[in-house]
């Protein structure tokens, strides 16, 4: 069904909305389906709220043949390893029976590419999922894989540029090849053309930080004449101080829960040019601690909520450990704000010993999820002044790990595609 951004549906004199009939099967809203309506100002929006897995994220490895300076790999003690046949088989096999077909997403802390199976594992996978996507830092994207991945008919390649010349791009890869990955993804556009294949479409994943913010404008241009349609842009997540001293959201740190706690001044702006000025006093207005929204659309800080919950995921590692998030993947270390923050990994269960269905049921899964869905946490991020911020194993409101409260995902700051 091609996607609309309205249509029109009638309520029925008992109340009921009748939807179109493929809209119903497109979003799995067979008879009995729960939903939730969030109101506002401007509207009505429904949100699933089903027992049915939409997203699994899958990390094929987390060996990687790069060792960039913003990846958590580097302050971790884990063992590294690939993900069997026999792991991904049990994946895939429960994966064919959810209704509708979940996207797959190929990433997690190592390189995909690095799998010598992965063009089998997304040939396969495309077989049973609705989407298929994968994040590569680009380099080992070779002719063959490209040929591959249009054969396989990957939806969505990824590709992690972070810079918009070698030097810049060294400063953060730890490796001058940004001009292979940029002759890598010129070779796949044009290998597209040659097999008139539209996809797999392009998308560009940017970490923002203080040296390399000034060359996001270059990687969107560089990345539009790729053939690029999609940018994601993430704050760096900091694992040393170094990378401390990198980011660019100090000061919204303290301002994180500020409207969810105790409100703030809503102001309404209309549509404007965008330049100097303007943006000095948008600036201005946000540093003020205002809502701000333009057009009905809030251009502030929202509600904090784990996008893995909103995206209904799941995230398995290379051994099938299964997480809620692929933060919780992997045990490592940050700081939030000036304090040094171990993040224990936190596991539900192993695919190999249960499927897909009979883990998203799981009591304690099921649990944690609407409490993440209520976000009642304590506001480590705002607050960040006892003990309890330094880890997620429990927090001041009673909870047990995982803890989220300290999540910077859960905040906005650090967004994956």
């Amino acid at each position: 069904m091609k996607k609309k951004s309205r249509i029109p549906i009638q309520v029925k004199n008992t109340g009921q909305i009748a939807l179109p009939d493929e809209v119903a099967v497109q979003y799995g809203l067979c008879p009995g389906a729960h939903l939730e309506l969030e109101l506002s100002e401007n509207g009505i929006i429904i949100h699933q709220h089903r027992q049915s897995i939409s997203r699994i994220y899958i990390e094929p490895t987390n060996r990687c043949n790069l060792n960039c300076s913003t990846c958590m790999r580097n302050v971790w003690d884990e063992p590294l390893g690939l993900m069997t046949n026999t792991t991904f088989n049990k994946i895939l096999q429960s994966a064919a029976f959810l209704t509708p077909p979940p996207e797959i997403f190929f990433g997690g802390f190592g390189e995909p590419l690095s799998h010598p199976a992965i063009l089998s594992m997304v040939k396969r996978a495309k077989k049973i999922s609705g989407t298929v996507e994968l994040i590569t830092n680009g380099i080992l994207l070779r002719k063959e894989i490209c040929e591959g991945f249009i054969e396989a008919g990957l939806d969505r390649l990824w590709v992690s540029i972070d810079g918009a010349n070698p030097a810049s791009y060294e400063d953060v890869r730890l490796g001058d090849e940004l001009p292979l990955v940029l002759e890598n993804l010129q070779n796949l556009k044009r290998l597209k053309e040659i097999y008139s294949s539209s996809t797999p479409k392009l998308g560009i994943a940017f970490v923002a930080m203080r040296k390399n913010i000034a060359d996001l404008p270059e990687v969107v241009s560089i990345g539009k004449r790729l053939g690029a349609d999609k940018f994601s842009i993430s704050n760096v997540l900091p694992h040393t101080p170094e990378l401390r001293d990198q980011i660019l959201y100090e000061r919204a740190l303290s301002d994180a829960d500020f409207q969810t706690s105790i409100g703030s001044p809503e102001i309404y702006l209309p549509r404007m040019d965008i330049h100097q000025k303007t943006l000095e006093i948008i600036t201005e207005l946000l540093q003020n601690r205002n809502t701000l929204q333009v057009d009905g659309r809030n251009l502030s800080l929202g509600d904090n909520q784990c996008p893995f919950v909103k995206k209904r995921s799941i995230s398995i590692r290379w051994d099938g450990m299964v997480s809620p998030c692929l933060p919780l993947l992997h045990s490592h270390v940050s700081y939030l704000g000036d304090t040094f923050r171990r993040s224990s990994a936190y596991h539900v269960a192993d695919i190999n010993e249960l499927n897909l269905e009979e883990i998203w049921n799981l009591p304690v899964y099921t649990a944690l999820r609407e409490r993440l869905r209520e976000f009642d946490f304590s506001p480590c991020v705002l607050c960040n002044s006892c003990e309890m911020a330094e880890g997620n194993l429990e927090d001041c409101f009673g909870n047990i790990q995982p803890t989220c409260g300290g999540c910077l995902w859960a905040h906005g700051f650090i967004q994956c595609p």
